[in-house]
């Protein structure tokens, strides 16, 4: 099986041979150059045809996002971005992201061999699905507005997503409009980036966004985000839904995870509840989602040919978990019809002919 070819672009000296000998150290991969600014690498690219391209966020001249955006224009190709893990690079690394970068990884902290050895392995593991996946087809945002009907208080949709979900989250939200039942996220990012991407969430919603930083109370037209570092679950109070944090081991090596809210949703709502599973690497959020249609919740899988990565959209359709599997423009039309036909009075057949 032929290596994959990888041109590292980063202006410090210091961190092309850190990535260099990191990449260089997996057997399927082969780094064929570096690159030291974005008129560099446009010429390395023409010359040596890598299959992937990590890339520096911030770069003098012309910055990544500049060079990532006529990249994708005019030569679509698996790009991970090399990101500092701070709140103020989280905008930026977000923004990459909409502008068709696979995934991010975080600068490395410190130069240990642990945080060196970490890194080295999710960087790899990174380049590898980039290599695999699903270019991101770049859509306009849907201009028409769905809403519901009725909103009745005891409804709620639960969604989970990792590789590619940032934007998938985006283009599902944006053209749901109130009234609309509560929605609950949980979507792996780090700590210091859940913040923003909530706040990016907002900015381009109808809908309330907001990142969950306490005990909040779960009201229509919001849509809570889980915190980058704790895991989301849903409770109930006598007659209120509340979002809860807990600060508990990663499941599923994530946190938050997909499983531990969904798992919490199926116990809570019940048949009251509707489940999606987007895009993302691994397998979180597989049970979870079980565990929803088990309790009588309906249940959504993103395909395969709109998914980034169908880790985990695809681990759940291989578990039974998912009633329907559709593509992600055609996701938020069947919420909003499921939410105005949904009822207590409403039979498990009916969902088939919705």
């Amino acid at each position: 099986m032929p290596k994959i070819k990888v041109l590292v672009v980063d202006d410090s000296a210091l961190m092309r041979k850190i990535l260099t000998t990191l990449l260089s150290s997996d057997p399927g991969i082969d780094v064929v150059g570096s690159a030291i600014d974005p008129f560099d690498a446009r010429e390395k690219i023409k010359k040596l045809h890598p299959d992937v391209l990590t890339l520096d966020v911030e770069m003098p001249g012309m910055n990544g996002l500049s060079f990532l955006d006529n990249l994708m224009r005019l030569r679509p190709m698996p790009v991970v971005m090399v990101s500092t893990l701070t709140s103020q690079g989280a905008p930026v690394t977000l923004k990459a992201l909409e502008l068709g970068a696979f995934d991010f990884i975080a600068k490395p902290t410190d130069n240990s061999t642990q945080s060196l050895g970490h890194f080295g392995d999710e960087l790899c593991t990174k380049v590898k699905l980039a290599c695999s996946a699903n270019l991101r087809v770049m859509r306009e945002p849907q201009t028409t507005l769905l809403t519901s009907q009725a909103v009745q208080e005891d409804r709620l949709i639960a969604i989970g997503a990792s590789t590619g979900g940032t934007e998938a989250l985006r283009e599902l939200l944006t053209p749901l409009v109130p009234p609309f039942p509560p929605i609950v996220v949980a979507q792996h990012i780090p700590k210091h980036f859940s913040g923003a991407f909530a706040k990016r969430l907002n900015d381009n919603c109808r809908l309330t966004v907001i990142e969950v930083t306490s005990e909040e109370v779960i009201k229509p037209n919001h849509v809570y985000i889980a915190p980058g570092d704790c895991h989301l679950k849903v409770q109930r109070a006598g007659r209120r839904y509340t979002c809860q944090l807990t600060d508990g081991p990663a499941v599923n090596r994530h946190k938050p995870s997909v499983d531990v809210l969904l798992e919490s949703v199926a116990k809570t709502y019940g048949d009251k509840a509707i489940g999606v599973m987007l895009t993302g690497m691994g397998k979180d959020g597989a049970e979870g989602l079980l565990a929803m249609r088990q309790a009588g919740a309906l249940t959504i899988a993103q395909d395969e040919a709109s998914s980034v990565v169908w880790g985990m959209p695809g681990a759940a359709v291989r578990l039974g978990a998912a009633m329907d599997v559709l593509s992600l423009p055609l996701i938020a039309p069947k919420l909003a019809i499921l939410v105005q036909k949904r009822t207590d009075k409403v039979k498990r057949t009916a969902y088939d002919t919705i």
